[in-house]
């Protein structure tokens, strides 16, 4: 049975750890202020990017430009995007489970590499046996558009390159604070509308050929880029969560040891009274 020293020992600890999670918690309501302006801006103009890509997809043809062209499906990339730390509840491993669901599912393909951004993606795939055909970690900071076009720009050349069929992104979109939703959004090769959906039709200036060439590996950084901005903001909104639920908890363990240390207290006051009495009582026999 632990003693009163035990007790005031641990909850001075707990003490210190909710002072801990409170400030990651303030820190993470910051970051996650300008991480939702960030995606709030970039989102209406991916979307329409994805739209116009999508209907250009439908009319230009396959041959049009080494992007579109549909190849085999048997090689698979999937572009896996975590956090560089923890402490940020199920978002890291939402998103690994959802690639590990693809991977199973698609077990028949010839092969499947990956591309992981973010040290949590490295740390645990690099211990599944999978083919990790490059790895980095996401960086300190916000994420900008530079990074995003590097990223994009070696996706695009090892498809060219025919390295592989289809590319996949895999990350977290951004709802709320409390709420954040894994996607799988096939990135290559760029798909045509559902049937009913319909194209728009464009006048191409000065060429078909020469604004494809400039403005498919476009599509590719953008769609890149808000895939980094929606993980962070998921990443700051579940950190938020996450430490708001430890600090919670914390203060929750400090009442119970309070309590208890306080039972003890009395009870082991009541004892030493008791022993005076019965000393007492037994001088005066």
């Amino acid at each position: 049975m632990p003693n009163l020293r035990d007790i005031k020992r641990r909850i001075k600890s707990v003490k210190s750890t909710q002072q801990i999670t409170k400030a990651m918690k303030m820190v993470a309501a910051a970051k996650l202020k300008r991480a939702h302006d960030d995606i709030t801006a970039a989102r209406p103009y991916a979307q329409k990017m994805l739209d116009i890509m999508n209907s250009l997809a439908s009319i230009a043809g396959h041959d049009a430009h080494p992007l579109l062209s549909k190849r085999g499906d048997n090689k698979i990339e999937l572009v896996i995007i975590t956090s560089d730390r923890g402490l940020c509840g199920g978002f890291n491993s939402n998103i690994v489970r959802a690639a590990e669901g693809f991977i199973a599912s698609n077990a028949g393909r010839s092969g499947i590499t990956l591309n992981l951004i973010g040290k949590k993606a490295k740390d645990y795939f690099k211990r599944r046996g999978l083919t990790i055909r490059q790895e980095r970690p996401l960086g300190s900071g916000r994420p900008n558009y530079s990074t995003a076009a590097e990223i994009a720009k070696e996706i695009v050349d090892s498809y060219t390159k025919e390295i592989f069929d289809e590319t996949y992104l895999v990350y977290s979109e951004f709802k709320s604070a409390l709420s954040q939703k894994t996607v799988m959004q096939r990135l290559l090769p760029i798909e045509p509308p559902k049937e009913g959906e319909g194209a728009a039709e464009y006048i191409y200036e000065p060429s078909q050929e020469a604004i494809l060439a400039d403005i498919l590996p476009k599509h590719i950084e953008v769609q890149t880029f808000r895939a980094l901005l929606e993980s962070s903001a998921s990443e700051h909104g579940a950190r938020m969560a996450a430490m708001d639920s430890a600090t919670k908890n914390a203060k929750e363990m400090i009442e119970g040891l309070t309590l208890k240390y306080n039972r003890l207290r009395q009870a082991a006051i009541t004892k030493e009274l008791m022993e005076i009495i019965g000393g007492a009582e037994a001088l005066k026999g």
